[in-house]
């Protein structure tokens, strides 16, 4: 009988070690990336200004720049677009396909743009509508977004992360300026403005930027067990830096630091390809441009290759000293939050009839222009949906907005993170458009002006609130 009794308790611990050894062997931790071609044609227009223009050349490509990472238990999917914005839609299409391709969960996703101003849009008509069908191009951008995240799925190998965080401070500049007097502070509505966005540089006008900027540059770096680099993916909040040759679809610094930071890494020529990534921060109120000093008349491309090459130094010398993990645990929170939207007043919609009619005689240049959308906003939706994430590698975490986001929301919420460190990715999962704060919105300037900004004045706070309630979320359940 003792006998019996021993067998069985050797029998339950070999069972008990069969059953760890397997646990743990599916807590491996594995990484793959790819990147897929989503140029357009040329011919096509070129957004980022209020007059789109058709394209004439192609400087450089754009990718959808994919990552896929598995701790045995969790996968995840992060991608970074070459595109001024991207409709919610397009994400939710793309995310779809992707998860038949990979088996990743939609919630699991991060579909992001980098805002380069050189490239094609793919917001539709609206940015509160979806529109009946896509655009040739936006069918383009689903497609190739989900390839490329099957592609990086079928990239994935047993691989280690590391993580760290530098500071830039010399090329990002806040761009929205108290000026002396009241000149040249006309809105588009007939009101006066008390801040102004892209003063005329060296002004003598110039007062103060009416916000702060945001230093950091985040990354997380990807290696295989051996030390190959398989992918780094960093975070900067500049608005984007341009100055491209005329009429030339390009990726802006965003490629240009893929580039160099690849090049740093030593990791050209790879196979699997390693791929380099810069997703944005929040950077709706700021540009590099230091308007106190402004710079001397540059070549094409001059200017982005600076700030690329500048960036990339700086995390490559941060990069030096991090440790890598080759076990470390994932998790990923997705909320919806609904928001209002703005309404203009009666009293706008008279106006703006008038000025479209050609009753009432445009003063401001953009009155015309500001009419069409005060009109378009009355007509629109009265609230919109959107998608939040909150996503944590290791001790790492990453939180998302869907708009063009102000440097002081993305500083709050690194603060009450309580994950160090966490970053901030802009324009994910859609875009709405500008997001400025409550404090802000009472200064005025393009980026508050309705049309350009489409929810409620509170939404930045609300937006706030939820993030590091999801932030939240996972570090009880990491402690749990």
């Amino acid at each position: 009988m003792k006998i019996v009794h021993s067998l069985a308790a050797i029998l339950i611990s070999l069972m008990f070690v069969v059953v760890s050894w397997g646990a743990d062997a599916k807590r491996v931790f594995r990484a793959g990336a790819a990147t897929s071609n989503i140029t357009p044609l040329i011919g096509e227009k070129i957004v980022g200004g209020f007059t789109p223009a058709p394209s004439k050349a192609i400087h450089d490509e754009l990718h959808a720049r994919c990552l896929v990472l598995d701790d045995g238990q969790t996968r995840i999917g992060i991608v970074v677009c070459d595109n001024l914005s991207i409709a919610r839609e397009i994400c939710d299409e793309a995310k779809r396909l992707a998860q038949s391709a990979t088996g990743i969960p939609v919630d699991r996703i991060l579909i992001s743009a980098t805002h380069t101003h050189s490239g094609v849009s793919a917001r539709g008509s609206s940015l509160l509508r979806s529109d009946e069908q896509l655009t040739n191009y936006q069918q383009l951008l689903v497609r190739r977004i989900a390839d490329g995240l099957a592609r990086a799925a079928n990239n994935l190998e047993p691989a280690r992360i590391g993580w760290g965080v530098g500071r830039v401070p010399d090329q990002v500049f806040n761009r929205r300026w108290y000026m002396k007097g009241l000149t040249e502070m006309g809105n588009p509505f007939g009101g006066v403005d008390q801040v102004r966005m892209n003063p005329p540089s060296g002004s003598p006008n110039l007062l103060e930027p009416a916000g702060p900027t945001d230093p950091e540059v985040s990354f997380l770096s990807v290696q295989s067990l051996e030390g190959r680099p398989i992918a780094l993916l960093a975070n900067y909040s500049l608005h984007y830096v341009g100055g491209t040759g005329d009429s030339q679809i390009s990726a802006d610094y965003f490629a240009l630091f893929a580039d160099r930071i690849q090049q740093l890494l030593a990791a050209d020529r790879l196979d699997p390809p390693f791929v380099g990534f810069m997703s944005n921060g929040t950077s709706g109120d700021i540009n590099n441009i230091n308007f106190r000093n402004p710079r001397g008349r540059q070549a094409p491309y001059e200017q982005m290759r600076r700030v690329a090459d500048d960036v990339a130094k700086e995390v490559y010398r941060v990069h030096q000293s991090i440790k890598f993990q080759d076990d470390v645990p994932l998790g990923m929170v997705q909320r919806e939050l609904t928001l209002a939207t703005r309404k203009p007043t009666p009293e706008l919609v008279e106006r703006a009839k008038k000025l479209i009619s050609g009753e009432l005689k445009p003063v401001h240049p953009r009155d015309v222009d500001y009419a069409s959308r005060t009109l378009d906003m009355e007509k629109g939706p009265s609230e919109v949906i959107i998608v939040l994430q909150a996503i944590r590698i290791g001790d790492l975490a990453i939180a998302t907005s869907p708009f063009e986001t102000f440097a002081e929301t993305g500083l709050e919420i690194k603060s009450r993170s309580p994950w160090k460190p966490t970053f901030t990715i802009e324009l994910a999962n859609g875009g709405y458009g500008y997001l400025p704060t409550p404090e802000q919105h009472r200064l005025g300037g393009y980026e508050t002006w309705l049309g350009t900004n489409r929810v409620e004045l509170q939404a930045s706070r609300k937006m706030t609130d939820l993030l590091v309630s999801m932030l939240e979320e996972l570090k009880n359940t990491k402690e749990k």
